[in-house]
């Protein structure tokens, strides 16, 4: 294995030595080895990861920033999830929103949409989630292009036998998700319809005659969960989704 002193890195990576010792030392984005006189080496590893963020700064993100996006960030290294978010990323940095599509319909094919929620879209989005341009424009572009593959995986539902349902998202600021909830659950056996934006009081009176399933977010709060238990108790076909995007037993079993 080669390893650089950080001139020979920063002549490869043409940067500033003086950079390398910041990113190192005020923000932790590197871990050079040493030598037995203290001496910074890199190996080839370090040298992409140094690449890597570059590209990122270049793109106008800032240096705090950039450590929630790197590649060999210990979280998701050993499930091999971080491979596929690095591989959508570098598919959202190409700004080619066909492109896109297309791979989100092709892995969408090979595994469940809950795996796909948990593992990949929703690791990757919280990710993007921060007030830099260049993240929001990214990430603009992931829920536009999930929510176009979703929509179409709803219609595709409706053509099939299975519950009937209308989704509504209570109290839960991110549209995205939504989404992504109804899209698991058709693969639970529901037909769902998605009120496209999330409300702040849910009536079911609105609705008659309508199953109704409520994505309260990853964390509903007690009094969330007191009024669905009322409803429930008054007979009402109103039920939870949970956080895997799946009905509970109670509700497959009163319908």
């Amino acid at each position: 294995m080669a390893l650089y002193t950080i001139g020979e890195v920063a002549e490869l990576c043409d940067i500033n030595p003086v950079t390398l010792r910041a990113w190192q030392r005020r923000y932790g984005l590197l871990k050079p080895q040493r030598t037995d006189g203290g001496h910074r080496l890199f190996d080839d590893a370090d040298i992409d990861r140094i690449r890597e963020i570059k590209r990122w700064i270049e793109n106008g993100v800032q240096v705090s920033k950039v450590k929630a996006l790197l590649s060999e960030d210990e979280k998701a290294l050993d499930t091999g999830w971080r491979e596929r978010q690095e591989e959508l990323l570098r598919h959202l940095q190409g700004g080619n929103p066909a492109r896109l599509r297309g791979w989100i319909a092709d892995i969408g094919r090979d595994y469940p949409a809950e795996t796909l929620v948990m593992q990949l879209y929703t690791p990757l989005r919280r990710r993007l989630q921060c007030q830099q341009v260049t993240l929001n424009t990214l990430l603009s572009l992931l829920d536009g292009a999930l929510i176009n593959y979703i929509a179409q995986c709803l219609a595709s539902a409706r053509k099939h036998s299975g519950k009937d349902a209308l989704l509504i998202g209570w109290n839960t600021s991110d549209t995205t998700r939504l989404w992504m909830a109804a899209w698991m659950a058709i693969q639970q056996g529901w037909r769902v319809d998605v009120l496209a934006h999330p409300l702040s009081s849910v009536r079911p009176e609105l609705f008659p005659r309508q199953t109704i399933l409520v994505w309260c977010g990853e964390t509903p709060s007690d009094q969330q969960l007191n009024q669905l238990e009322q409803w429930r108790c008054a007979g009402l076909p109103v039920f939870p989704l949970n956080s895997a995007g799946r009905e509970p037993t109670r509700i497959t079993e009163g319908i």
